[in-house]
């Protein structure tokens, strides 16, 4: 599988609105999180960074998709269609 195969099965598994909402929601409190760790000079907390949206997804999938989250069998390619979701999302190719 491809990653742009990987990238269209992603978004078969987020198709409810507030599970999209979630995920974006969670996106922006990541980089707001990452830019408070900055600003503190907790370097050390940034392990915890990539973990800081899965609040936020899993719950989408878990009370609206009802579906399993794509983290769970690919992590990084996950974490990596989370952004590109989000930029497609704010670039309007995503309601």
């Amino acid at each position: 599988m491809t990653f742009k195969e990987y990238y269209q099965y992603y978004l078969t598994l987020h198709q409810h609105p507030i599970n999209r909402y979630l995920h974006v929601l969670g996106q922006f409190v990541t980089v707001g999180y990452i830019g408070f760790i900055a600003v503190m000079g907790w370097w050390w907390w940034l392990l915890a960074a990539p973990f800081v949206i899965y609040p936020f997804a899993w719950s989408g999938h878990l009370f609206f998709e009802k579906n399993s989250p794509a983290a769970w069998i690919h992590p990084i390619w996950a974490k990596a269609c989370d952004w590109i979701m989000l930029k497609d999302i704010l670039w309007g190719k995503l309601k």
